[in-house]
């Protein structure tokens, strides 16, 4: 099985040079790894192209103009570029733990996409982070808000472990699923522009065609960098497009996947 890993970014090229660091620790790299930046500035081009030389798998750069919030346009875009079975979607603000890839392919299932937990790093590690501009175990988990999801205990995860038909916990920084599904309810919705709400109106619509949430806690463990939050004036909007897939089963959204790859958005 091939799999991408998806990292959905903007202007925080330090930030995301973590990440990298994160991956390239990993027990089980991707075979590719997929960058939907969403109008970021040359800097972050060239933090991607520093780790292109450091990585012997291939990066895939999938760039948009910056014309505000409009992060599922090229998260479809990035994965029409791919040819995996398989994707794990991650932020550029989420650093993984050495099993995190691992852990989500040992979980994947046919007839499932897997929603991780996060831990929340607080304002003064993020700092030490970006600051040293070096990964450090010992500051990624000190100080996390929630010390369950910063802990990866595979053998206590299981009786965490939970499959169902549910989609309002999803976290799109912590979230893989079958390409195949993702096509079959169009992919990510277009038309929710600004923060809020696209991962669990996504996961919806995997609900909708019969595909179940396997919850993890305690495993594929990730830690999510501390930043101010972003403009969330779309929200409600947002939110009132997930409550009608939700009353309505919607299956399909009108704008998504495919629509970014037969016209040029």
């Amino acid at each position: 099985m091939k799999v991408a890993l998806l990292i959905s970014t903007y202007n925080w090229p330090k930030a995301l040079d973590l990440v990298f660091q994160s991956v390239v620790a990993q027990t089980i790299l991707p075979n590719e790894i997929l960058i939907a930046d969403d109008g970021s500035d040359s800097s972050t081009k060239k933090i991607i192209d520093e780790w292109k030389i450091k990585f012997n798998i291939p990066i895939k750069h999938f760039w948009q103009e910056d014309n505000g919030f409009r992060k599922t346009i090229i998260l479809n875009k990035a994965i029409s570029g791919t040819e995996a079975e398989y994707i794990i979607q991650i932020d550029g603000d989420i650093l993984l733990s050495k099993k995190f890839i691992e852990d989500h392919l040992y979980e994947a299932k046919e007839g499932f996409f897997l929603n991780g937990s996060r831990s929340m790093m607080n304002e003064t590690n993020t700092k030490a982070l970006i600051d040293s501009g070096a990964l450090c175990i010992k500051t990624m988990i000190k100080n996390v808000k929630n010390k369950i999801n910063a802990t990866r205990f595979p053998f206590v995860s299981k009786f965490f472990r939970k499959d169902h038909l549910k989609s309002n916990n999803v976290k799109g920084c912590n979230f893989s699923f079958w390409k195949n599904d993702f096509i079959k309810v169009n992919g990510y919705n277009n038309d929710l522009n600004g923060w809020g709400h696209e991962d669990i109106e996504l996961a919806a619509r995997f609900n909708n065609i019969g595909i179940k949430q396997r919850r993890l806690k305690m495993k594929a463990v990730c830690y999510h960098l501390f930043h101010e939050y972003l403009d969330r004036k779309n929200e409600l909007k947002n939110l009132s497009s997930y409550q009608q897939v939700v009353k309505e089963n919607i299956t399909q959204c009108n704008n998504g996947y495919q629509e970014c790859i037969s016209i040029n958005i």
